[in-house]
């Protein structure tokens, strides 16, 4: 499994995305920009970082504007983010995170059982 550094900004691009399967500069300037200011240009820096780093690859185009589609796999980016994560705050231990989860979190009937099906599956492979 291939994982990468994103930072913040590149992250949420991603997410959108993941999201969208395709989508064009114009369209994911639009989104953050609903939820701050942000300039095309930046946006447009970020997608072509993207690009370079193999995380995303033009699709096609329609005129001027070119479509890119996610590349890179959302395991990839979390995997690495979610263990650097438990290391800083959880000091290397996964279980006091679920426990918090768990916890704190709203989960419903559906959820709970989903994680029971995890946890078994988990069990089943540790035999």
């Amino acid at each position: 499994m291939v994982s990468m550094s994103l930072s913040d900004f590149e992250l949420e691009v991603m997410q959108i995305f993941w999201e969208l399967k395709e989508a064009s500069a114009p369209e994911i300037h639009k989104i953050i920009e609903k939820k701050r200011a942000v300039k095309y240009s930046t946006v447009k820096t970020i997608i072509d970082r993207l690009e370079k780093k193999e995380a995303v690859t033009r699709s096609r185009s329609e005129g001027r504007i070119i479509f890119y589609l996610p590349v890179m796999e959302k395991q990839n980016v979390r995997t690495p983010l979610i263990k650097e994560f438990i290391n800083r705050v959880f000091l290397g231990k996964s279980r006091p995170l679920v426990a918090h989860i768990i916890e704190q979190e709203e989960l419903s009937i559906k959820d709970i059982e989903y994680l029971e099906s995890v946890l078994r599956e988990k069990k089943k492979e540790l035999k």
